[in-house]
């Protein structure tokens, strides 16, 4: 077994660490959708408006980006297979806690909790792959590992129609993903770290004020964070409304003249949806990330040039999904989906690649921190309120609340043009930081 595993070229342990992260990342990104194929269920349940349901993704991603540093830090110093495990049986815990409760504020009180059991996840995952893998062949494993965000994605738009329906409850998909969960995470204790700092070995000092500040003084991972910012604000308004936009402004489309109700429409359009995240997702994110590791070999900052063209060309297709007539928006659809993917496994290699291994999962950390502040935690709730915003109503002309919602997306595929720009621009210093992170290593390791 162990010759099998040299001749593969992948430390011992490396496929089988990376298979159980991609799992368990897909029952993390199945447990986030769940709550955007079952919002209009929950809204009109609960008597709740658009931007109140918006408020459940903020205070999960609020409570996961506070969490990120504060949980990504004991990454770099103690076991991460430790610290993945125990993250997993919380977040686990507190989705089935959001099945059990009624109100609106047991639900914020039940997503928070959620967040901050992915805290402790988020930053030690990828940090754990770069540990197992080379810089040259992370692209590839990075987007093998991001797969789990279209697949799982797609799951949980999936699961949340199709359960809801059967059980008639908006509840029963986040009760369904607890006890797959839990063993998950016990899975991750029986796991053996591959750096030489495992637990109970001498933990490495705790990342500071001034190691957060060293990494902002590196170009690469400053514009890279600053166009995933705008990647996760685009992608998290964009998969947060786009099943409760065709439902309730274009529902009537993929009606037919057939009398559905708004349990009927919301499982078609999961179906259908989340057959084209899936499809869409898992192709671009692994063609992402085998094109990054390609280029690589004749262009140092090919990373961030694969990023930025991709999200370059997801701009015209999110605009025409709005005004193409179904079923053409679904093609819209696909390739705005296709294209906002693309970047997944360079963006977050070259983030890997740029950084030291000691401070890692703090990078990742703060990384996540600012994406989410910055991006998707601000992203549903302010596209909710634009669309419903009195002023825009008045300044624009628009007379319907679809037109509003029009508006308050097409503000949303602007923002791609702006991580385009930066991926471009950052590529001219991609080579240099990564050759200075890989010299630190080697320096550590002699």
């Amino acid at each position: 077994m162990e010759n099998q595993e040299k001749s593969s070229g992948y430390p011992k342990g490396a496929v089988g660490a990376l298979v159980l992260l991609f799992v368990i990342n897909l029952f993390n990104y199945i447990d986030r959708q769940i709550l955007s194929a079952v919002e209009p269920l929950l809204r009109k349940e609960l008597g709740l408006d658009r931007a109140q349901t918006g408020m459940l993704s903020t205070a999960f991603l609020v409570s996961y980006m506070i969490g990120a540093p504060l949980l990504g830090s004991l990454a770099d110093r103690f076991s991460r297979w430790i610290i993945i495990g125990a993250s997993v049986m919380a977040w686990s815990l507190a989705s089935g806690w959001t099945g059990m409760v009624s109100s609106f504020a047991g639900l914020v009180t039940a997503r928070i909790f959620v967040g901050i059991g992915e805290a402790g996840y988020g930053p030690a995952a990828p940090a754990l792959i770069a540990d197992y893998f080379s810089e040259k062949k992370r692209g590839r494993m990075m987007s093998f590992f991001y797969l789990a965000i279209p697949v799982g994605s797609a799951l949980g738009y999936v699961l949340g129609g199709a359960l809801s329906a059967a059980f008639q409850s908006w509840k029963a998909p986040f009760l369904a993903v607890v006890i797959p969960g839990l063993i998950l995470g016990g899975i991750c204790f029986i796991m053996s770290e591959p750096r030489q700092n495992k637990a109970g070995s001498e933990a490495r000092p705790k990342a500071g004020m001034k190691d957060y500040l060293a990494l902002l003084r590196i170009p690469s991972y400053l514009l890279n964070t600053a166009a995933m910012t705008a990647m996760t604000f685009a992608i998290g308004g964009i998969s947060f409304w786009v099943p409760s936009y065709i439902v309730d402004f274009r529902g009537h489309e993929l009606a037919g003249g057939a009398s559905l109700t708004t349990e009927q429409l919301t499982a078609k359009v999961g179906m259908i949806f989340g057959g084209i995240v899936v499809v869409g997702g898992l192709i671009s994110t692994l063609l992402g990330g085998w094109c990054g590791d390609k280029l690589r070999e004749r262009f140092g900052g090919a990373y961030f040039l694969v990023s930025g063209f991709g999200i370059f060309l997801a701009f015209p297709a999110t605009v025409a999904m709005l005004y193409l007539p179904f079923p053409y928006a679904w093609g819209a659809i696909f390739c705005a989906v296709f294209f906002l993917f693309f970047n997944t496994g360079p963006a977050n290699a070259a983030l890997a690649n740029v950084t030291s291994s000691h401070v890692r999962a703090t990078a990742f950390a703060l990384n996540i921190f600012l994406i989410h502040a910055l991006g998707d935690a601000i992203s549903p709730p302010l596209i909710g309120w634009i669309s419903e915003w009195k002023f825009v109503s008045d300044v624009f002309g628009l007379t319907t609340k679809k037109a509003g919602m029009d508006f308050a997306m097409l503000l949303v595929a602007a923002v791609m043009i702006a991580a385009s720009a930066l991926w471009l621009y950052g590529a001219r210093y991609l080579a240099a930081d990564t050759a200075a992170a890989s010299a630190i290593d080697d320096q550590d390791k002699g």
